[in-house]
């Protein structure tokens, strides 16, 4: 019946009754939300009524603000000792504990996904996030002033190779499925060793067109009793002294021994239309047995072990053709995970909007840019939509998108803004767990990894980018790819990007962090791979991925000491390929 528990309210009517009598305890309150209605269960009896209905009344105006979608940010721009004036009331103490408000994130508790209260409540039934040693909440409290945000990131900077293994750790093992054979288990990955179900070929076969003969027979002019072609069908025992015409493919009458190719044998006779053989002269000495003729089992035998487990089923073809060539049908996979992709920020407006932009409006080009990247790879993409900058919307967008994606990709709302909302979201309202959130990196230091739980032994990833275009393609291409690939069952360096040396083509000025360069890569005429920049490297500069397909991985300067400050023209290094390679110009 309610949309959104307010267990605060009840918690408050209970402790006022406890105070009178210690029956209250069997008392079976009840508060909540439906719509914009605050609704409140009151005891039968007048004086319980009363008890419990003076114990909340004063607080009641605020919890209808906030029921009827009242801007917290706004609520709160007085500060607590304003409401608490206004309200009539004071609080126990002088220090601020935001796990004894009523409400979190912007409104009254509600169920997330998992099925648990979250972000509201007293603090002895509610079970804590925490994302540090000594158990405090890293993120913005939502609930507080604009003054009591962080004014520098509480999140330890770590390393892009830190960030790769913990992104490895914290990943969700994964999930194996049947699938057809067919073309739709192209990008698939084994999850069980695959043996032949028959052999192949299945019976003595041509390898060549000619004639099939008994091989001690020799060179001489014999009849042709019979034709053999690549189709199924009886076929005669062929004696010695006799042969049969046969193409490539087909399979030995019963009783030859070898086939003769046409090319060593001429027309001794034919019938009187001219139109078929009655007698060929074998030309060729010295046959001998099975001679080209493939033998049962020659390629593969019943039982051999076709394609291991963590095999990859590629576009080439040869998987699935060895596989439909022994008659299997489905075998078991790893599932390939469907990926969520949203975009937040009430500056976000839809690329394909008609309007023209008013002043402060972005069109979004990081949605359509990672959609096509995922589709791209294999992967099933869900559009997720624009999620504004308001603590309700953005916690009911990722509550639905938790129950539809295995992985949840997010831009923009990371930093440090006052409106940046994803980091207190994930921690304070669905009890997720930041693993990291800033990365020794450009472009990408924002970048965050944080899992969120679904169940009792579940959880679900969310990356959450940076809104910058630019810095959100080169961290997926970094680590939610690697994360995908983990997911669908690569293993080890698989997960990872190809890597290979190239040769720059310009100087390349270095920066204190670590820099995942953009660039165009080609083989040149000697086979060695060279590459250009795209030109300017800003963050916010998607056309800096125009063209790219390669990240140049160039040192931090505090990784080369002071002496260089670029990469000279002529040098090599280390490139990420993210795209397909051309072999002439750019």
């Amino acid at each position: 019946m309610l949309d959104k528990t307010a267990s605060g309210l009840v918690h408050g009517m209970l402790a006022s009754s406890l105070k009178i009598t210690p029956f209250a305890i069997m008392s079976r309150p009840v508060a909540g939300v439906r719509g914009d209605t605050v609704i409140v269960t009151l005891p039968g009896s007048p004086k319980g009524a009363k008890e419990n209905l003076e114990s909340i009344i004063k607080l009641l105006p605020h919890a209808c603000i906030q029921a009827a979608g009242g801007d917290s940010r706004v609520i709160h721009s007085g500060g607590m000792k304003q409401l608490e004036k206004e309200a009539g009331v004071a609080s126990s103490g002088g220090v601020h504990d935001h796990h004894s408000h009523l409400y979190e994130s912007g409104g009254l508790a509600s169920d997330d996904a998992a099925g648990m209260t979250s972000g509201c409540g007293h603090h002895h039934h509610a079970p804590t996030p925490r994302t540090q040693q000594d158990g405090e909440l890293r993120s913005n409290d939502l609930t507080g002033d604009v003054t009591q945000r962080h004014r520098s990131s509480p999140y330890p900077m770590v390393s892009v190779k830190e960030a790769h293994k913990l992104v490895a750790q914290k990943i969700p093992a994964s999930e194996v499925v049947k699938k057809k054979v067919d073309a739709g288990l192209v990008g698939y990955i084994l999850a069980e060793d695959v043996r032949a179900k028959e052999s192949v070929p299945a019976f003595r076969a041509s390898i060549v067109d000619g004639y099939a003969v008994v091989h001690t027979d020799g060179v001489g002019i014999y009849p042709v009793v019979g034709v053999s072609h690549a189709a199924p069908g009886e076929m005669k025992p062929l004696e010695a002294g006799q042969i049969a015409r046969i193409t490539t493919g087909a399979p030995l009458p019963p009783g030859a021994t070898a086939v003769v190719m046409v090319e060593d044998t001429r027309i001794a006779k034919a019938t009187e239309d001219g139109t078929e053989e009655l007698e060929i002269e074998i030309l060729a000495s010295g046959l001998t047995e099975l001679e080209n003729v493939r033998e049962v089992g020659s390629d593969m035998k019943t039982g051999d072990l076709l394609l291991r487990k963590g095999a990859e089923i590629t576009a080439v073809g040869g998987e699935i053709g060895l596989l439909a060539s022994v008659g299997i049908v489905e075998i078991e996979v790893y599932k390939k995970p469907v990926v969520g992709v949203l975009s937040t920020g009430d500056e976000i407006v839809p690329h394909d909007r008609d309007e023209a932009l008013k002043v402060g409006e972005v069109r979004d080009s990081n949605r359509p840019t990672l959609l096509a990247a995922i589709n791209a790879r294999g992967y099933e993409a869900v559009d997720l939509g624009i999620a504004k900058d308001q603590p309700g919307t953005l916690e009911d967008v990722l509550k639905d998108a938790l129950s539809k994606v295995d992985v949840i990709i997010t831009t923009g709302g990371v930093s440090m803004g006052e409106k940046d909302l994803l980091k207190p979201t994930i921690e304070r309202t669905f009890n997720g767990t930041i693993h990291f959130g800033r990365v020794a990196m450009k472009p990408g230091k924002p970048t965050t990894f944080a899992t969120i739980p679904v169940g009792a032994n579940a959880s679900k990833p969310i990356f959450s980018l940076p809104g910058n275009p630019a810095s959100a393609t080169v961290t997926f291409h970094l680590f939610v790819l690697p994360a995908l690939r983990q997911l669908a069952g690569y293993i080890g360096d698989d997960i990872h990007l190809a890597k290979a040396l190239v040769v720059v083509e310009q100087d390349l000025v270095l920066d204190p962090r670590p820099e995942y360069h953009r660039a165009a890569i080609r083989i040149d005429k000697s086979g060695g791979l060279v590459a250009r920049s795209t030109g300017g490297q800003r963050s916010s500069r998607i056309g800096s991925m125009e063209a790219a397909n390669a990240l140049l991985c160039l040192p931090g300067l505090s990784e080369v000491g002071d002496k260089r400050t670029r990469i000279p023209r002529g040098d090599k290094v280390e490139a990420l390929i993210i795209g397909e390679l051309k072999v002439s110009g750019f």
